[in-house]
């Protein structure tokens, strides 16, 4: 057998191995979904879906165009799936979820429980799972995918791309995936927290192009406070300070901005630019015990009053009081969820299970309402700061005598 015939037999069978795109869609054949949202009717499911329009965002300016660039389907039917067959009645395209960037659940449905929609996303192959999971609050999801936004054309990416901010350099809110909200639910001694939804002005005018020829628009998205879970089902929300305080905790801190009382009168800002959180959790007398560390570096940013900012005294004083406000916003943050809520948000349970699994199972069955609520927790923070800005002391002094 001569070597050509033993080179065209080998490719003979890789070809029986390759199978070509059998399945491939076109573009023009799908409707490309970026943004999904789920809310409950009564015991009906009611599926929104923002689709975007290609002709309307060709152009790579910003602002209004002739015409939205997004269209909003909805159908209303027993289980999710369902839901999204049934937009096919008014969408003249199968809808393609491979580019889907968040997922809007109203907060009435979350309030029953969010298990069933989770089940569906994480099951249907089309769904990946990097997307994000944010809550309406106070209204639904499908009115907040109803907003259009100004400077993103796409509502959906303006939605991603505010999240993203505001929790890299403002801490009160998180940005959580399908993977990481479903590591929450089957964690032990863990539940979930999702960042809130809030639309600002009047639904009706937001989805209109009217709302993006207003300089501010007249309705706009606004990132709220955290939703708290106890496992599927939404039970309360943290306010600012609070979402502040659990970001802390679960050391999700990149960069941000704490009001810190000066030692007479007034206020200075301290900009935190490196933060780390360590969670030790111990058995002392057959009792649990969790101990916290925070280690923070940053700078001062606004100053609203009279000191000496020279001396290394006043730096150490205020770094003290810097120490205060945070663990005062931490401790505080615990306290009201364990009177308020009586869950386990912040993995509590999770680091006995890691550090003394024999204990673990002798808590774990009533850990939230007996073990969690009376946890004894210890909060340090260890906080340097670094530069003080262009100036030193601040003119303000100067001006005003």
């Amino acid at each position: 057998m001569t070597k050509k015939i033993i080179i065209f037999m080998i490719i003979s069978i890789l070809f029986l191995f390759i199978t070509g795109c059998w399945n491939r869609r076109e573009l023009n054949e799908l409707a490309i979904s970026v943004g999904e949202g789920i809310d409950k009717e009564e015991d009906l499911y009611k599926v929104s879906t923002q689709i975007v329009i290609p002709g309307q965002i060709e152009s790579k300016t910003a602002g209004p165009s002739f015409g939205a660039p997004v269209e909003l389907f909805t159908a209303t039917e027993d289980t999710v799936f369902e839901g999204v067959r049934e937009i096919t009645r008014e969408s003249p395209r199968k809808l393609y979820h491979s580019h889907l960037r968040v997922l809007v659940i109203g907060e009435a449905l979350a309030r029953e429980g969010i298990s069933d929609v989770l089940d569906f996303v994480s099951r249907d192959h089309e769904f990946r799972t990097d997307f994000y999971i944010v809550i309406a609050k106070d209204t639904s999801a499908e009115n907040v995918l109803s907003i259009l936004t100004s400077i993103e054309k796409i509502p959906a990416n303006n939605m991603i791309s505010s999240l993203e901010t505001s929790e890299e350099v403002w801490a009160p809110t998180t940005a959580v995936t399908l993977d990481e909200l479903i590591k929450m639910l089957v964690t032990e001694g863990k539940n979930p927290v999702l960042t809130g939804i809030m639309i600002q002005g009047d639904p009706s005018i937001g989805g209109t192009t009217q709302n993006l020829e207003k300089i501010p628009p007249s309705t706009h998205l606004r990132y709220s406070e955290m939703a708290v879970f106890k496992k599927d089902k939404l039970v309360g929300w943290l306010d600012r300070d609070q979402s502040k305080g659990y970001n802390f905790i679960m050391d999700n801190i990149n960069n941000t901005v704490t009001d810190v009382s000066c030692p007479k009168e007034g206020k200075f800002n301290f900009e935190i630019i490196q933060s780390k959180t360590n969670m030790e959790a111990k058995m002392e007398k057959n009792t649990p015990k969790v101990d916290i560390i925070i280690q923070s570096e940053g700078n001062v940013g606004e100053v609203k009053c009279n000191i000496d900012l020279s001396k290394q005294k006043t730096i150490e004083e205020l770094e003290k009081r810097i120490e205060d406000n945070i663990s005062n916003t931490v401790k505080e943050t615990i306290k009201a969820v364990q009177e308020d809520f009586s869950v386990d948000i912040f993995g509590f349970g999770d680091a006995m299970h890691r550090s003394d699994t024999k204990a673990w199972n002798k808590l774990k069955e009533d850990w939230n309402e007996t073990h969690f609520a009376d946890l004894d927790v210890q909060v340090q923070a260890d906080i340097k700061i670094r530069r003080l800005g262009k100036i030193g002391n601040s003119i303000i002094p100067e001006i005003k005598e």
